[in-house]
């Protein structure tokens, strides 16, 4: 399947209940309150933290590859009576009416694109999308390889209806010269003796530091700052970093 089709349907269905907490909006409020507005949040999904950043007043608008995930931020938007200006497209097609002074993803989203290609196709998008003052910030992260004894061990929730549900890593194959990363992901919904069982391949492809600068600048971006998610330094042996952009050309 492609990888801009994988939440959708029943993992679309279980992403909230099975993630179980949602992100603090504080740090993109405060990107965005700093480099300026209007914003883009890619990959909004169901609407952390777009729909909070919303609440609190700012001009963020948001994308994603998933009209079903996009259904889901338009209804609790609704309930929580906040106006949403959003979008069904995927990263590397971005067309869009606006510009903005900031673009942003809130966690290593950027990872599901499935390789160099078309991660240089996004950061030309993105690029496009920015105004000369524009400043973008990518979360990038390395992930670790699930434990052998990790695997086929399923974490578990309750749906809001009282169904139980389960997802769990079934089989994982690792590249490291192509940098890929694909977990076979087992999403599992019981009722009594009834169950809906769906399996589903999830890909990740992650960046070198000096990788990512290099597709930056063919995308005429430059790498401003790396630092840790908490916006400090970033430490030597890190794995998960978020990257400034700015506008070079």
């Amino acid at each position: 399947m492609k990888p801009a089709d994988f939440y959708t349907g029943m993992v679309a269905d279980l992403y909230r209940p099975l993630k179980g907490s949602s992100e603090s909006a504080d740090p993109y409020a405060e990107f965005v309150e700093r480099y300026g507005g209007p914003a883009l949040e890619l990959g909004c999904g169901d609407g952390d933290p777009l729909v909070e950043l919303r609440r609190r007043g700012l001009d963020v608008d948001g994308v994603d590859s998933s009209a079903d995930m996009l259904e889901r931020l338009r209804r609790r938007a609704e309930a929580a009576g906040v106006p949403v200006t959003v979008f069904h497209q995927r990263m590397e097609a971005l067309d869009l009416p606006r510009r903005y002074r900031t673009v942003f993803l809130a966690g290593p989203t950027f990872t599901l694109l499935p390789d160099d290609a078309t991660a240089l196709a996004a950061l030309r998008r993105i690029r496009a999308h920015l105004t000369q003052d524009g400043t973008a910030l990518v979360p990038l992260d390395v992930p670790e390889p699930t434990p052998p004894d990790r695997l086929g061990r399923p974490r578990t929730a309750t749906a809001p209806d009282g169904t139980e549900i389960r997802v769990s890593v079934i089989a994982e194959e690792r590249d490291e010269t192509a940098r890929t990363q694909t977990s076979v992901l087992r999403y599992e919904r019981r009722n009594g003796t009834e169950a809906d069982v769906l399996e589903r391949p999830w890909l990740l492809h992650w960046y070198p530091s000096e990788v990512f600068g290099e597709l930056a600048a063919r995308a005429g971006l430059a790498v401003s700052a790396v630092t840790g998610p908490d916006g400090e330094p970033a430490a030597e042996d890190a794995t998960y970093l978020h990257f400034l952009l700015r506008v070079t050309d």
